[in-house]
């Protein structure tokens, strides 16, 4: 019999929560040495658990367990720019196993390669060529909580074949195992000046569903949903509190539900009103309803982050949520009722959900 494991990214290490029925969860960590982690993934091919984790005292690094967290590794060799180029790694933002190899985003917008589960890196392209590349590299565009190149998302099928983000600028895809790169932003809204045609475009998060045509983002300026890969979007934000938030995620089974966490758009970044809440589409966006039953109803001024929730693939997906202050949610009614997990944790950057035998 399987067993689910969740593994909750913090700001000071990484936490590793086990349950054999999703609703008792025992909790292992903190872990890497209580480094700051942005994200991590579980390998299903090796078993092995990699975390992306930069520490202001001892830079950045890809940890990696073999033994879904007993023991732990950690890697920097190849990690960094050439000199002379006048890019600096500042940290490690996301890591992904996908088809026998490790993808790495980094700040600056960078992204790297592993073919040795995780013991050495090479650099795979900086964008090379692309308008806004000098915009985006430059440090005063480089605040503390920037991530540069914050998502890699593979397709399950094709190896050569995955988007990226770069934050605030666009979301990317190559077809040819990034040699080339193509702008996904057809469609999206900006409101702000625009430099370039197709470059300039705050995409937060993707979430594809299972056959990666129908894609929904949540955008600084919108949720949206594309029907072509990404190649074209259409708002779908009517319905929304606001137009801004981080996390998203997709139903596994069911491509036209999606969920999505909204966000004051000021410079608090919390849920509105003070009311913790989901908001759910069945219907491909055209309507949306809040799920809240089980969340704090009132005085919750709290933020999730843009990987802050996750959905599993179960016949009934559980759905799971941490927020930047250090509290994570479950449910397993797609969202209609929720149960706190855990204690408190540390502030949660990343959550990620995986089956292991």
């Amino acid at each position: 019999m399987s067993k689910s494991l969740l593994l909750v990214g913090t700001r000071k290490g990484l936490f590793v929560l086990e349950s054999d029925d999703r609703r008792d969860w025992s909790v292992r960590g903190p872990y890497c040495e209580s480094w700051p982690v942005y994200n991590a993934a579980l390998d299903r091919d090796s078993g092995t658990i990699y975390a992306a984790a930069s520490s202001e005292w001892f830079g950045s690094a890809i940890w990696r367990s073999a033994d879904l967290g007993e023991t732990w590794e950690h890697s920097s060799e190849g990690l960094g720019y050439p000199e002379g180029d006048g890019l600096k790694l500042s940290k490690v933002s996301h890591v992904m196993p996908a088809h026998g190899r490790l993808l790495v985003g980094a700040e600056a917008a960078g992204l790297f390669e592993s073919t040795d589960g995780g013991k050495t890196f090479s650099l795979m392209t900086t964008f090379e060529g692309q308008e806004g590349r000098e915009a985006w590299n430059d440090p005063a565009q480089q605040p503390p909580g920037h991530l540069g190149l914050s998502a890699i998302i593979p397709h399950p099928d094709e190896a050569d074949h995955f988007w990226v983000i770069v934050q605030g600028y666009s979301l990317f895809e190559t077809t040819d195992g990034g040699q080339t790169w193509t702008p996904r932003n057809k469609g999206l809204r900006r409101d702000w000046p625009a430099e370039y045609e197709e470059i300039g475009f705050c995409v937060h998060k993707v979430a594809p569903a299972s056959d990666f045509e129908r894609m929904y983002q949540q955008n600084h300026v919108g949720m949206h949903r594309s029907d072509d890969g990404g190649k074209s979007w259409t708002e779908i934000t009517g319905g929304l509190p606001t137009e801004f938030g981080f996390a998203a995620a997709t139903h596994p089974h069911d491509r036209d539900t999606s969920y999505v966490i909204p966000l004051d758009p000021g410079h608090g970044r919390t849920m509105p009103d003070g009311k913790a809440a989901v908001w759910r589409t069945r219907d491909a966006g055209s309507s949306w309803e809040q799920l809240g039953r089980g969340l704090p109803g009132k005085n919750a001024y709290v933020g999730v982050l843009r990987e802050g929730m996750t959905i599993d693939s179960d016949d009934a997906p559980g759905l799971y949520f941490g927020t930047s202050t250090g509290q994570l949610f479950g449910s397993l009614d797609e969202g209609e009722s929720w149960g706190q997990i855990g204690g408190l944790f540390p502030g949660i950057t990343s959550v990620a959900v995986a089956a292991v035998d």
